[in-house]
């Protein structure tokens, strides 16, 4: 596992076996951030179900401000913490310890820029996280929204007033970029 590209790209994040774990191939990677690679210089951003990390210090590494990211399980929230002393990443990270779910329902705070969503593979929740995004105060007019999800998962194209705008399939998952407003 690696950072694509940025200040920290080519860098490699730490070496962990974990069997709740499935990082974000750098496929999927390079597709998400080539696509928005103009809106993330100084970019707030949040990533839900953080893993290891990997979204939230390529994130950091093409620019972004500030990177929420959002987990709960311990083990993976010492894998961040280890890569986040790797990279040298400081004020610019913060990690909460807690449920997404439980997050969306209670953040009331500044909205972001752009979300990362990769929820556990094994749970089959992405229409329950975007339900959850789209009663949440996490967005704003300009936010732009992506969920990994297997490919056999139910996702609508619509949640409330956040729309598909783009769906890529990458074998035996997809990526569903959403942003608030019409179809």
């Amino acid at each position: 596992m690696r950072i694509i590209s940025g200040k920290f790209g080519g860098r490699k994040l730490v070496h962990f076996q974990a069997d709740h774990l499935r990082p974000t191939t750098d496929r999927i990677k390079e597709s998400i951030f080539n696509s928005w690679s103009e809106r993330l210089p100084e970019a707030k951003v949040l990533d839900l179900f953080s893993g290891t990390g990997n979204l939230s210090f390529e994130a950091i590494s093409w620019g972004a401000a500030s990177v929420v990211s959002v987990e709960m399980n311990k083990k993976s929230i010492a894998i961040i913490e280890k890569n986040r002393e790797l990279l040298g990443v400081g004020k610019e990270q913060r990690i909460i310890n807690k449920d997404v779910l439980k997050f969306l329902k209670s953040y009331d705070s500044e909205s972001f820029d752009l979300i990362f969503i990769d929820p556990p593979f094994t749970k089959k929740m992405a229409d329950e996280v975007m339900q959850a995004v789209s009663q949440s105060k996490v967005f704003h007019q300009d936010t732009l929204i992506v969920i990994e999800s297997t490919k056999h998962e139910t996702i609508k194209d619509q949640y409330g007033d956040i729309f598909l705008y783009r769906r890529k399939d990458y074998g035996d998952k997809k990526l569903s970029f959403y942003e608030l407003g019409e179809n």
